[in-house]
């Protein structure tokens, strides 16, 4: 249930290619409805059946850069020729209205949110082994054997930042992933630190005789 008097939580998902995070957020989203995915600024052009506002939005370079300058984004980077982003006033307007907000995004992108947004929840997807990760990579039947080998070398590379999290979840099955990614959220929401209103009221309306 939405809490009416508290900040919703920023909860920065990330883990390697093959890890299954965009399939524990679906599963986590359907059954937290109190919980949004987050909607990334883009100046690439709309594909297919893409909505701005929904699938993302949508900047020519001008504006986008303009952004940039003016410090509107929590992270953001250039892939290609396009730039990709997280807009500050989306993922605060809902935080504010005390729904949590995810952001599944790459290691590079939540280590700028880190900074720019510390007390967020960052948290870790990882596979049971490498070996089913590897299995998971070339199961998808999409990559060449040199973008596998590249994807399993990026893997490694990319667990070696699991210390600038605070949780590792381990998704050996996306019910027992998605439970703990629950659990997470149930104790960091009980933390003295984001309940201090709690505290001053009751301490506040306390009477001694």
């Amino acid at each position: 249930m939405k809490s009416n008097n508290r900040d919703g939580l920023l909860i920065v998902i990330s883990g390697p290619s093959g890890a299954g995070k965009g399939t524990v957020c679906k599963a986590y989203l359907k059954d937290n409805r109190d919980t949004i995915l987050s909607i990334s600024a883009t100046t690439r052009n709309p594909r297919g059946s893409e909505k701005e506002g929904v699938s993302y939005f949508f900047k020519d370079r001008p504006t986008f850069e303009a952004m940039i300058k003016n410090g509107e984004f929590l992270e953001y980077a250039k892939v290609y020729d396009n730039y990709y982003g997280t807009p500050k006033e989306y993922v605060f307007r809902h935080l504010k209205k005390g729904l949590d907000v995810i952001l599944e995004i790459d290691i590079q992108g939540a280590l700028q949110v880190k900074k720019r947004f510390p007390e967020g929840v960052f948290i870790f997807i990882m596979p049971p082994s490498m070996e089913e990760l590897k299995r998971r990579i070339v199961s998808r039947g999409t990559d060449t054997p040199d973008a596998i080998i590249k994807r399993f070398k990026s893997a490694y590379d990319e667990i070696n930042y699991i210390d600038q999290y605070n949780y590792v979840v381990i998704n050996d099955t996306i019910d027992n992933a998605k439970s703990t990614i629950e659990s997470i959220i149930t104790a960091e929401k009980s933390r003295v630190d984001r309940n201090k209103h709690i505290c001053n009221d009751i301490q506040g309306g306390n009477t001694y005789d």
